[in-house]
Order: structure tokens, then sequence, then C-alpha cells
């Protein structure tokens, strides 16, 4: 990984898009600061179209797509994209799987949820699970004490061994029935919305994370970065971003954002 302020200037002068993640990412410890929600209303002035990537629930994104300078938001890790149409007041959803799908699922991810309580000592439903339409959240470290990396991997584990798709973000083991992640809906995004088909060397678009269910976007695009709290999840990581900020969290999204708006002027 190169640090940020190694990007070349003509390069950052080409993003028109930012997708990123938003726990650890935009936010810093598990708060939206105003530092990093100006950095959002500031690329959005300039014209980058910014696109929340996120593990978290319909029921946030949902808000997230209202009230948030943002074009769009793929949720629960590519299980769907909203995109609040403001001249229609309507807001347009595109799930992966259907409603029938989704209740089949459902009753086995309600299964595994007791399973994984039982069997991994510590852990517990995400805060936010009742806000989820497609997924399985296991907290490992929010609102519960820290579990050892160990603890982590059995978890991931449970939902390996049910067939399951299993990623770890900063917060939680998210896990699904379904043959997607964030990069595919976001694929799916652009190609509805936008009308095109994405490619990983597209020079207009950046991705910024923090965590290994990040790592397809890290993979795919050419313009990835890490905030630094990545270095805690190196060890997890097959694919890391290309660049890394100074600061963790929100402040290195703020770093990154004030990166492509200098560039712009130059």
């Amino acid at each position: 990984m190169q640090a940020l302020h190694t990007m070349d200037l003509s390069v950052a002068k080409q993003i028109r898009f930012v997708l990123t993640d938003i726990d650890d990412t935009v936010t810093t410890e598990g708060r939206l600061t105003a530092a990093a929600y100006e950095a959002l209303e500031q690329l959005s002035a300039a014209g980058i179209t910014v696109i929340p990537i996120t593990g978290r629930p319909a029921g946030w994104c949902d808000h997230i797509a209202r009230m948030w300078p943002v074009f769009a938001v793929v949720g629960e890790n590519g299980a769907f994209y909203m995109r609040y149409d403001r001249s229609a007041r309507k807001m347009v959803t595109h799930q992966w799987a259907t409603q029938v799908h989704l209740e089949a699922n459902r009753k086995k991810l309600d299964h595994l949820a007791l399973e994984i309580l039982q069997t991994v000592p510590g852990s517990a439903l995400a805060s936010d699970q009742s806000y989820r339409l497609a997924d399985l959240a296991i907290d490992f470290c929010e609102d519960v004490e820290p579990l050892p990396d160990a603890a982590v991997q059995q978890i991931v584990s449970l939902f390996k061994r049910a067939g399951a798709q299993a990623k770890v973000s900063s917060i939680h083991v998210n896990g699904w029935f379904g043959d997607y992640d964030k990069l595919s809906m976001t694929k799916t995004l652009f190609a509805r919305e936008f009308g095109t088909h994405l490619q990983g060397d597209d020079t207009q678009i950046l991705f910024i994370g923090d965590s290994p269910n990040d790592e397809p976007m890290f993979e795919f695009f050419s313009s990835s970065v890490g905030v630094a709290n990545i270095q805690k999840q190196l060890h997890r990581l097959t694919h890391r971003p290309k660049f890394v900020t100074p600061s963790e969290g929100g402040t290195g999204f703020v770093e990154m954002a004030r990166q492509l708006l200098v560039a712009r002027k130059v």
C-alpha cells in the first residue's frame, strides 16, 4: 500500500465517483463526525457522485439514501441498492433476491443464529438485526466485548458450513444465502442507473474502505484506498487497497476527500 499523498494529482483529478464503506471508514468510533459529513457535502457540491457501499441494514439505508448527500446506497453487503428520487419523492429499490427467496432464507438464517449464539460465547445478534432484509449480522465488537480472532473465525466457519456466505467487517460477521457481494451489486447499480458496464481500470471511480468485506472492491478498482485502521485487518486480507490514508476512520475519509478536491483546483 502506498501513502495517499503519493496518488498523482492527475489521477485524483479524474475521479467522478467515490464509493465508500461506512463503518470505521466514514464514521469514527461509531459516530458520524461533522467533519466527515461536511466532506460528503463538499464532494457532492464539487460534482463528485458519492455512493455508500455498506453492510448496514435496509432500515439504515433508507435513511441514508433520503438524508445524506449521496446518489444511492448499496446495503447488506450487496443484497440491494436504494436510490431516493427526490423529484418524484419515491424510493427506488433493487434487490438481488425475490420475496419468496428472502422468506426462505430468513428461516435458515434464524436457525443459524441460534446455533452461532449457542456455540460462540460472547457473540450476539447485531443491534441493527431487526432492520435487515437479507442477512444475519453477528456482533463481535460493536456492542459486546471484543472477541478473539479465533472466535470470529469460528463464526465464519459456522456460516460456511451451513452453505452461507460470510464476510467480516470491522464490527460484525455478516452471513447470507446468495451469490452476491458488495461488488456485484455495485456493478448492477451502475448498469441500471448509469447504463455503464463497470471496468476495474475505470479512472473515474475510487473506492475507500477498511475491512475484509471490502476486499472485492479493493481487488477490482485500481483507485482503491484504505483508511489507516485497515492495518488492523491486513492478516485477513489477500487483496489490499492501493493507497492508505494517514489517519483512521472519518478523519482518513476527510483526508481522501481533500486530496480529490485539491486536485480539482490544480
